[in-house]
């Protein structure tokens, strides 16, 4: 029974499941009393959950009920940017938009392309997501949208090394004896994650934290390498040289269970401690101690493991990097434990159902284009051409914000701003992006609508129950779809599917999903050590240090250091790099409208060196000018040791409005892609900084 159905007033949990771009995927328990949610909290019979949510999420109810949500449809009154609107009916919103994708769809065969879809992680829900959407998309014929952003140059390093994005179980980090914390700050992105390695620490486990940056999970670990950004491929090759040197290495499962070791080895024996300690920025003793650590307690018998996460890959050679990691658990034997080997994502085990969901079928004998939504700054202003296509005249938007956070933001906003851009938005706030919509429409929140989830840290399927009923007249994003298919004449009986049987299509009869309905998640049936006699999801069934399907593209085979494509020191001009990690009390550009977790973070910063401050003459909490030849972008600079010398941090991810001078970091990142999965360089930026007067 949904509580907005029900006349009772006693307070009452409602099970749900948390949306959100986090590998923990938490199960939420919402309390509601009169059609109102008055609490959000962690679902203590959740084993992942354990009752406990982040600082972020535990606000949803702020977030939900929040003043400036959106509320009504709204059509663009004021010129682009301007963020001026005037309430309208849904029916004349709908209408219109309908009218105008298809009067553009049905030009020619092919006009339908130049109607773009742009989405992402909004919502990781499998319902909410992509499910209606894609049927609409599919149907229509609009262009394809290669989702990029965040994590496809990593998910294509697992497939290519490993079979597919698998690894450990999360819950077994709590008996391992070595635990490698890599490009992770896991107290902020992964609570949970961190509370098994908390244990294991507790349990006599060394932790180590391999980052650029100092984060809070730096603070709590035994050690941390700071290591120049994009360098981690050649750390990793220089741990495999101390270990064949050292002979700490598992010869029976390297002969068994892996594909290319010879290969990999001659590879590896060119990276020496000294080679890549340059390479890294850091001292040659740092890789002997880490090999040693993690060799000597492998052979030993000692569970090791690695929890690595997106951050290392967002750099030109991103994937090799993750390829290069992947590879060391083998070199050990890791993989005979539990409490052993890698885990970067989880989501590879769960058996969804994509093709029920969003019917690829519906596109018929049409083979549309694909469009990188990390480029959409460079594409929006491409003119129509042979190569390319239409140019792109509409572009709906849901469960994204790319004005803000998309790369090389001056780019995307030119694009936003054509006069000629038909642009819809699917929305909770007034967001950088709503502001140049034509159209704004007021979506759902998590609490509102049906949904279900994988994960991408844990091998819980999650079932997520509307709580309370839609706030003013927000819709689910698959009730805008199915209506926005019902004025377009599309008469197919899977757009007239509700959303609780879109969540029983998701994984069809694979999961149960009567008990989804009785306890709100369900366990896979996982493997506690899924690799012990290999079994990789790999065409070998090895772990595939050697890639036959790169080297039949003609390319390298074996994981190498990439250097960045703005390798520090290749510029006089701009002699600092700049990653862009998230602010703690952010996920991407959600929350940032929160009032209590803004007030925690107080304003956009930039953290830099002590070293580096004193030679520009920047003094503490003041106003810097950060730029480069892409951009200029202004905000306060925070000296400290949690930047290395050399490295700038710039916390994102904010909303442009809410900057000094109306932008954010992403001014100043690039629209460069990386080795692999085509993926965004947002840590691969050179800049230099300077003082600026005090405000």
């Amino acid at each position: 029974m949904n509580p907005f159905t029900s006349s009772e007033s006693a307070p009452q949990a409602v099970i749900g499941a948390c949306p959100h771009d986090c590998p923990d995927t938490c199960s939420l328990s919402t309390t509601v009393a009169n059609g109102v949610a008055t609490k959000v909290s962690g679902n203590p019979a959740h084993a992942h959950t354990a009752g406990v949510l982040c600082t972020k999420v535990s606000r949803y109810a702020e977030r939900t009920y929040h003043p400036d949500r959106l509320l009504y449809p709204m059509k663009r009154t004021g010129p682009k940017g301007s963020g001026q609107f005037e309430r309208v009916s849904w029916d004349a919103a709908l209408s219109d938009i309908a009218d105008r994708l298809g009067r553009i769809a049905l030009r020619s065969p092919t006009s339908a392309q130049a109607i773009l879809p742009y989405s992402y992680a909004g919502t990781m829900g499998l319902v909410q997501g992509e499910s209606m959407a894609g049927r609409f998309f599919h149907r229509l014929g609009a262009s394809l949208l290669e989702r990029t952003i965040c994590a496809s140059a990593g998910a294509e390093a697992l497939e290519l090394t490993l079979g597919g994005k698998v690894g450990m179980r999360v819950e077994f980090f709590a008996e391992s004896k070595l635990i490698l914390i890599w490009g992770s700050n896991a107290i902020a992105s992964s609570v949970h994650f961190w509370r098994h390695a908390q244990t294991a620490k507790r349990n006599g486990a060394k932790l180590i934290c391999i980052d650029p940056r100092r984060s809070e999970t730096a603070d709590k670990c035994h050690e941390h390498i700071a290591l120049l950004p994009g360098t981690d491929a050649a750390l990793a090759l220089s741990m495999m040289y101390e270990l064949i040197l050292n002979n700490w290495l598992d010869h029976d499962y390297l002969n068994l269970y892996t594909e290319g070791w010879d290969l990999l080895r001659a590879r590896a024996m060119q990276w020496s401690p000294e080679r890549s300690a340059a390479v890294c920025g850091i001292e040659p003793e740092q890789i002997r101690a880490l090999a040693r650590d993690y060799g000597t307690n492998a052979m030993n018998g000692q569970p090791v493991a690695i929890r690595m996460n997106y951050g290392l890959q967002r750099v030109h050679g991103g994937g090799n990097a993750v390829r290069a990691i992947a590879c060391l658990p083998a070199l050990v034997g890791a993989w005979r434990h539990p409490a052993g080997g890698v885990l970067l994502s989880s989501s590879g085990s769960f058996p969804v159902d994509k093709a029920a969901l969003q019917r690829p079928d519906l596109l018929a004998s049409r083979r549309p284009r694909s469009i990188n939504m990390s480029t959409i700054g460079h594409d929006l202003l491409r003119p129509a051409s042979e190569s390319f296509g239409p140019a792109i005249e509409a572009l709906v938007v849901y469960n994204s914000n790319p004005v803000a956070v998309a790369p090389d933001s001056s780019k995307v906003v030119q694009g936003f701003a054509r006069e000629d851009l038909f642009t819809v938005v699917l929305e909770h706030f007034q967001t950088d992006t709503a502001d140049y919509a034509d159209y704004v429409l007021p979506a759902t929140t998590q609490l509102e609508h049906w949904d279900v989830h994988m994960s991408y840290g844990h091998t819980d399927v999650l079932l997520n129950r509307p709580a309370i009923s839609p706030v003013g007249d927000a819709k689910p994003n698959t009730e805008i779809f199915r209506e926005l298919a019902m004025r377009m004449g599309f008469a197919e009986d899977c757009f007239v599917d509700d959303d609780q049987t879109i969540c029983r299509a998701a994984f069809g009869l694979r999961v149960n999903f009567d008990g989804l309905l009785r306890d709100g998640f369900a366990t896979l049936d996982v493997a506690e050590a899924p690799f012990a006699q290999g079994n990789f999801p790999t065409p070998s069934g090895k772990c595939e240090m050697f890639s036959a399907r790169l080297a039949s593209l003609g390319r390298d085979g074996l994981p190498d250091h990439v250097p960045n494509h703005e390798a520090l020191g290749s510029s006089r001009q701009f002699p600092l790099a700049m990653i862009s990690p998230p602010a703690r009390n952010f996920l991407n550009s959600t929350f940032v409208n929160v009032r209590s977790l803004r007030d925690i973070e107080g304003e956009p910063k930039l953290e830099m060196h002590p070293d580096d401050a004193r030679v520009r003459g920047i003094l503490p909490n003041s106003i810097v000018k950060i730029y480069n030849a892409r951009g200029t972008y202004r905000c306060r600079v925070s000296i400290n040791l949690r930047a290395r010398p050399g490295v700038v941090n710039g916390l994102g991810v904010w909303w442009r409005k809410l900057g000094v001078d109306g932008c954010n970091v992403n001014e100043l990142t690039s629209q460069r892609l990386t080795d692999m999965g085509k993926a965004p360089t947002f840590y691969d930026c050179l800049v230099e900084v300077e003082a600026q007067p005090l405000i």
